[in-house]
């Protein structure tokens, strides 16, 4: 994870950081869905695969050469892309079954579900910081000018 925040303070940040706050906001609501859904019969743990959308992000910077003012697409496929309007869309994939179902029909694990939230509150925690920073030093050269 720190090369990934590290190729983000180097490669376009803030274009960069709005995608990662965007993506953690999906997958946050995501796992809300799948922990509100522990005791429906037959419900499918839907997932959001961090290290994918990190792959996808890392390439999409990398394409851009490291020119600022071109956009920032991310085209990964199945669960996230950037719209026509430059948004990151985010399409939940059913988790596959990794073993045995459990005897409700689901393919549920509530300490995976957990473990998720935690790095997914890690991620958004550390991102949000930098993009604060990123904020600060803006407001700080604007005052700079202005004095």
């Amino acid at each position: 994870m720190t090369t990934f925040f590290a190729m983000l303070t180097e490669r376009g940040p803030t274009l960069a950081l709005e995608k990662t706050l965007s993506f953690n906001q999906a997958r946050l609501e995501m796992i809300a869905e799948n922990v509100a859904n522990a005791e429906t019969p037959g419900y499918r743990t839907q997932q959001l695969d961090m290290r994918g959308f990190q792959r996808a992000l890392r390439t999409a910077l990398e394409g851009r050469h490291g020119d600022p003012q071109e956009p920032l697409v991310i085209k990964s496929g199945r669960e996230v892309a950037t719209d026509a309007q430059g948004f990151l869309r985010v399409t939940p994939s059913i988790k596959p079954v990794e073993h045995a179902l459990f005897h409700d029909g689901t393919n549920q694990s509530l300490e995976r579900q957990m473990a998720e939230l935690a790095e997914t509150g890690m991620t958004q925690e550390i991102a949000s910081t930098l993009l604060r920073g990123r904020f600060e030093s803006l407001r700080q050269a604007i005052r700079g000018r202005m004095q």
